[in-house]
């Protein structure tokens, strides 16, 4: 009978702890429904804010639907495990949207309708494997009003910046008007009669880009107010702006809109002076441009009279026809190392060309913050720009040349909030003394960048114009642009970090094997070159009629270097086995760890709190 109690006790006991575990585990979903632990390194599954805002902004439903190609991309391990990162963060993004952001995820088959509803929607497919399967990898967004969106194709290099440009999918579904740019510029961008060649000109190629991807409405050099719908002022090369139009930008700005500006210490494109009865005065005549009212308000130091020299990035130039082409240390080719990877207007970029271009710095004391776009190296140094006039020979330049060893700021981000430069106008309607929010501007010290000459070939294609570029001048503007005529939530999101977790101990091992191994090369070439040296001193020491014949000398020299080359291809060989066993041994300890060690761990666990209850249950029932 007690043996019956105690069954039946235990039984019940099980059944209560059963029910228990049920209705914890139903109040726990209800309590914490959505909530997530991030424990990345990088926090890469928790959203930013400004996606959080984008989200909490959704009116009305938004559909994403992410197609991706399971079987065709069987035998792609990383492309797979960039696509479970994808779909995980558009999963996260959708349980933050309380339901308006509807996510379907779809394998479209070959031949299937699923197929031609992502090829119709702008989805880009790769042939892949020796069969040449289509592989779909992209995502289609649409709205209520039959707006759509698309990602033609999730490209892994871009993994720093996909919660941008999800982001910026969905900004545009909710926001399907094209944003417009007031374009404020004396050059000639878009096209027009051109007094020099007597003839109409083309537009320049960036702002046909524009035209494409904004509404650009030109706003001329003269004009009191600006129009609230315009979301981006380019301000291209301005030059004795009156206060009127000066006052227009400064309060556009500090109420909340965005700035493109480029300035210029020498535009080749300025017009200016241009006289057929007297070609001596463009010569003469001032192509520099500033906004230094503005610009020394906000805490920003410009200064139109200097150019930027730098003798490592200047391009090679044809200065004659009888003579090879030169480096000109003012035509600039900015490579990644002088380019911001880290932010998404120049991130990805490869070449940026520029011309006599100026460079900016914060005044002291300045509480904004500049970030860099676009660097000199620190091979480079400031000159007038008087200095840089009628130059027949850019070489002249890097005589008595001596770096400043500073980094010069040629294009850069401000940010911060700022005061008016017309204290004067407090009195007027509607005027506003400082900015509410931080202001976003993009600066540019060059507006030569811009022309078609420094990143793109357009040719004539049977009445057709086609742009080849071959720098990514065009490209930073339009990022410039775009990214500036987004949210400010969106501004507000950078590139995150790659979730590819790189193996550094592995990589320190083989970066110290490597110098290990090219100081040994290194050696071997001297010793070659030691060699070479003795046997042509032996050579030179030889009448004309034993030119030919190999002296004991030489003999024993030649024999003495093969031995020693020998051994030094030994010892190379040595350091590489090194390495691999180094990193052999490295890797069998880690698969021990993962594959054994920890499973013992579990089952000693295991095994010990069974003993433990064992030995409780043995002491209770002694007790009893």
């Amino acid at each position: 009978m007690n043996l019956f109690n105690k069954r039946a006790s235990g039984g019940l006991t099980l059944l209560v702890l059963a029910l228990l575990f049920v209705g914890i585990t139903v109040i726990s979903n209800a309590l914490f429904r959505g909530a997530r632990l991030d424990l990345t390194a990088n926090k890469e599954y928790t959203l930013s804010d400004g996606t959080k805002e984008i989200l909490s902004s959704i009116d009305e439903p938004v559909n994403l639907y992410f197609y991706f190609s399971d079987e065709a991309s069987r035998e792609l391990a990383p492309i797979r495990t960039y696509a479970q990162r994808v779909r995980e963060l558009l999963e996260e993004m959708a349980s933050r949207s309380g339901g308006k952001l509807r996510l379907s995820v779809i394998d479209p088959q070959p031949f299937s309708e699923e197929e031609d509803e992502a090829t119709a929607a702008g989805l880009q497919s790769v042939p892949v494997g020796s069969t040449g399967d289509k592989l779909f990898f992209g995502l289609a967004g649409t709205n209520a009003l039959n707006g759509k969106a698309a990602i033609p194709f999730f490209q892994p290099d871009k993994e720093l910046f996909l919660e941008y440009d999800v982001a910026k999918l969905i900004q545009t579904l909710l926001q399907p008007e094209k944003p417009v740019i007031g374009l404020v510029t004396a050059l000639p961008l878009q096209g027009g009669f051109d007094q020099t060649t007597q003839r109409m000109s083309e537009p320049w190629s960036v702002i046909t880009q524009l035209n494409e991807l904004f509404e650009v409405r030109p706003l001329g050099v003269d004009f009191a107010e600006i129009d609230p719908k315009i979301k981006v002022l380019m301000v291209v090369h301005p030059k004795a702006l009156n206060d009127n139009t000066l006052y227009a930008i400064d309060q556009f700005v500090l109420k909340g809109g965005r700035l493109l500006l480029f300035v210029d210490p020498n535009a080749n494109t300025d017009t200016s002076g241009n006289d057929p009865n007297n070609p001596s005065a463009a010569m003469f005549a001032d192509k520099s441009s500033n906004l230094e009212k503005l610009l020394a308000a906000w805490g920003v130091e410009y200064k139109a009279d200097e150019v930027v020299v730098d003798r490592t990035l200047g391009l090679q130039v044809q200065v004659s026809q009888s003579e090879p082409p030169v480096q000109h240390p003012l035509i600039l080719g900015l490579r990644q190392a002088q380019i911001n990877n880290n932010d998404l207007v120049s991130a990805k970029l490869d070449l940026i060309n520029i011309d006599t271009a100026g460079r900016f710095r914060l005044k002291d004391g300045s509480s904004a913050k500049l970030e860099p776009l676009l660097q000199s190296s620190g091979e480079a140094t400031v000159v007038s720009t008087e200095r840089t006039r009628f130059l027949p020979d850019p070489r002249e330049l890097l005589k008595d040349f001596t770096p400043s060893g500073e980094n010069y700021i040629i294009a850069g981000r401000l940010t911060g909030k700022f005061k008016s430069a017309f204290e004067d106008r407090a009195s007027t309607e509607g005027h506003v003394a400082e900015s509410k929010e931080d202001v976003n501007a993009i600066l540019f010290a060059d507006t030569d960048l811009l022309t078609n000459r420094l990143w793109v070939q357009v040719q004539n294609f049977f009445g057709q114009q086609i742009a080849n570029p071959f720098a990514n001048n065009g490209d930073l503007v339009i990022n410039a642009a775009d990214n500036l005529a987004g949210s400010s939530a969106l501004i507000s999101i950078r590139g995150r970090s790659s979730s590819a977790r790189p193996f550094t101990v592995v990589e320190g091992m083989r970066r110290a094997a490597d110098e290990k191994f090219r100081a040994t090369e290194e050696s071997l070439q001297t010793r070659l070159q030691e060699a070479e040296q003795k046997l042509n001193e032996l050579q030179a020491g030889k009448s004309a009629e034993n030119a030919m014949i190999l002296s004991p000398e030489q003999q024993a020299e030649i024999e003495r270097f093969q031995n020693e080359k020998l051994e030094i291809r030994k010892d190379l060989r040595e350091v590489r086995r090194n390495l691999d066993k180094d990193i052999e041994a490295l890797g069998t300890r880690v698969k021990f760890i993962n594959i054994a060690l920890v499973p013992l761990l579990v089952i000693f666990a295991a095994l010990l709190f069974w003993r433990m209850g064992r030995r409780r249950r043995a002491q209770t029932a002694g007790a009893n």
